[in-house]
């Protein structure tokens, strides 16, 4: 368990591109771990600059929240692995992305609105994905 707790402190000192290099070499079942981490702090990032009214900055960090966002989804289907902890921290990020929107004027919302929506489809598939429709 020590072990374990080390490996995760660690792996929360990586950068944001010391986390996307590890993301082909890793294996199938660690992929969706890496891709949130790197999601979460992306997004972390974009409120920041947005919040600094630095917009095209906060974009470029939200798209790759989104693009990593939906690699996790990828990954965790197709190992069938972290299904519902990435549906969780999805979750969580468009809560986050909500709570954006309100501090945004109307015309600095559609970006966050349309990242809403994508995130939206990523949990509605890992939903489909953990409980498939009878046939």
């Amino acid at each position: 368990m020590l072990l374990a707790a080390l490996a995760a402190h660690a792996a929360n000192q990586l950068t944001v591109d010391e986390l996307k290099a590890k993301v082909p070499s890793a294996n199938a079942a660690d992929k969706p771990r890496l891709c949130l981490q790197i999601a979460e702090r992306q997004l972390t990032t974009a409120d920041k600059l947005y919040i600094a009214a630095e917009n095209e900055k906060g974009q470029a960090a939200l798209n790759d929240a989104l693009t990593y966002s939906e690699s996790a989804r990828d990954y965790a289907i197709q190992a069938h692995k972290h299904e519902k902890q990435t549906e969780i921290a999805v979750r969580g990020m468009i809560r986050k992305l909500n709570d954006m929107l309100h501090t945004l004027s109307h015309d600095e919302q559609p970006p966050i609105k349309d990242a809403i929506g994508r995130l939206e489809r990523v949990r509605g598939d890992l939903l489909l994905a953990m409980f498939p429709k009878a046939k």
